[in-house]
């Protein structure tokens, strides 16, 4: 089986930043795509920013600029750096990815969700 377990979320000014962490494991041959989401309460998940395992990013244009994805692929790890916050990225961020286990068998799965309030 396969676990993804973010961390890094908080409380924090706007203007400020954050930086959360995914990493994942279990039965792990390769990790795809890998991915940042975030929902909030009473709204759909949406996209936040997205990168292939060659590095190549996709961003929401609600955060480009202030968000930068990045991944370690040694540590089967993900981050997202957070700049320039506001009151409107309050919500969970949830971590995807797109994994290839050891019996090869392909399948999306997601952390839990950690929360972000930005808030003064």
């Amino acid at each position: 089986q396969v676990q993804l377990v973010e961390s890094g979320g908080g409380l924090v000014q706007p203007g400020g930043s954050l930086r959360l962490s995914c990493a994942a494991s279990g039965s792990i041959f390769r990790i795809n795509t890998m991915g940042w989401y975030r929902q909030a309460p009473g709204n759909q998940r949406e996209l936040v920013a997205t990168i292939t395992i060659d590095g190549e990013t996709n961003y929401a244009d609600s955060v480009k600029g202030r968000f930068t994805i990045s991944r370690d692929n040694a540590k089967n790890a993900m981050y997202l750096q957070m700049n320039s916050l506001k009151p409107e990225d309050t919500t969970v961020y949830y971590c995807q990815a797109f994994v290839i286990t050891k019996s090869f068998y392909g399948n999306y799965y997601w952390g839990q969700g950690t929360q972000v309030t930005v808030s003064s």
